[in-house]
């Protein structure tokens, strides 16, 4: 674990990054975009920003999810395949990171963020109007299974923009309306944020008190999210979320590459 002595107002910036980041991960995903660069501009080693990342997103993605499942737009025994690739995926992306290098990621996250948030632009949600989850086929598994591996082994492996990635694939994959997309989406980031943060426990690559701290303001975010999803949607969210995202990421190479 590292103890990081931060100043009063740093962390009051990172908790107001954790409280919006929650908010928005709640409705369209990628809140990591936000939190991840934060904590690299406040001076934390990559792989402890993503330990410590992993720690407060899973207060946030904990409470989304729990709320989603309770509106009965998450039903556990129908995307347990998922449940367990994605948990799979998660680990085995978690030890790959372990080894990689400070500087290939100083390098790497900036790149992963910029080009989720060029994506995020211009992908779109479901458009599908149907309350029904999809019918149960042969493909319709091997559709859980190979999504899951992968976006499990993208979340332990890097992070950010995780939670857009289920959301758009979600769009491709399944003929579901929105809302069930966005439970998926939050609840399978919740199963790989919570397996990556085993790991990266286990490692000694998360800084507690920040993370707890943070968390705690994620999970408020969140929970405002999660039910302003429900009532509204995410419309007004993305340009504001867009922009934020490609400004951190645009530091974040400059201080890479320049």
């Amino acid at each position: 674990m590292l103890e990081l002595a931060l100043d009063p107002s740093t962390w009051v910036i990172l908790c107001a990054v954790a409280l919006a980041a929650g908010f928005i991960d709640a409705i369209a995903g990628g809140g990591g975009m936000l939190t991840v660069p934060a904590l690299l501009t406040a001076g934390l080693p990559p792989h402890i920003a993503l330990g410590t990342n992993k720690l407060a997103s899973s207060f946030g993605s904990l409470t989304a999810s729990v709320t989603y499942f309770k509106k009965n737009l998450f039903q556990p025994k129908f995307w347990l395949k998922s449940i367990i690739a994605t948990a799979l995926g998660s680990l085995i992306g978690t030890l790959v990171v372990d080894k990689l290098s400070i500087d290939f990621l100083n390098k790497l996250l900036p790149f992963i963020i910029i080009t989720v948030a060029i994506y995020s632009i211009f992908g779109k949600l479901s458009p599908e109007k149907k309350t029904k989850l999809p019918d149960i086929t042969l493909g319709l598994k091997i559709k859980q299974i190979v999504q899951g591996s992968l976006l499990g082994f993208f979340d332990g492996l890097a992070g950010p923009g995780t939670g857009t990635f289920w959301t758009a694939s979600n769009s491709l994959l399944y003929k579901m309306n929105l809302l069930l997309n966005c439970g998926l989406a939050r609840s399978m980031n919740f199963v790989s944020n919570f397996i990556s943060l085993i790991a990266f426990v286990a490692l000694g690559h998360v800084n507690f008190l920040l993370g707890a701290t943070m968390g705690a303001f994620l999970m408020l975010g969140a929970w405002i999210g999660a039910h302003s999803a429900i009532k509204f949607g995410s419309k007004i969210i993305r340009p504001i979320f867009n922009t934020v995202v490609i400004i951190l990421a645009g530091k974040l190479a400059y201080e890479a590459f320049i």
